[in-house]
């Protein structure tokens, strides 16, 4: 599965990168698998794992960790943000 993925703000200064096309092995099918896929990359990437805070849209729609994802999907990643 290929997909593009962006990551914004503390995410995207801590990672190094803010977007990158991946292809996947065919069992990460969901956002919570992505999610811990890529915490597996260590230091940094564990912010992307369980028990952190972050949100993540497909093809710009909100989305929880039990979305489906499909081949071409857009995937941001972003932290909370605060408002004032």
């Amino acid at each position: 599965m290929n997909l593009n993925i962006l990551y914004f703000a503390s995410l995207r200064e801590a990672l190094g990168m803010a977007r990158e096309a991946v292809v996947l092995p065919g069992d990460i099918a969901t956002v919570g698998a992505l999610r811990a896929h890529l915490s597996e990359r260590g230091n940094a990437w564990q912010r992307l794992g369980p028990g952190h805070n972050v949100k993540a849209a497909v093809n710009q729609q909100m989305a929880t960790d039990a979305q489906p994802l499909a081949s071409g999907d857009e995937v941001a990643f972003f932290p909370p943000v605060t408002g004032g």
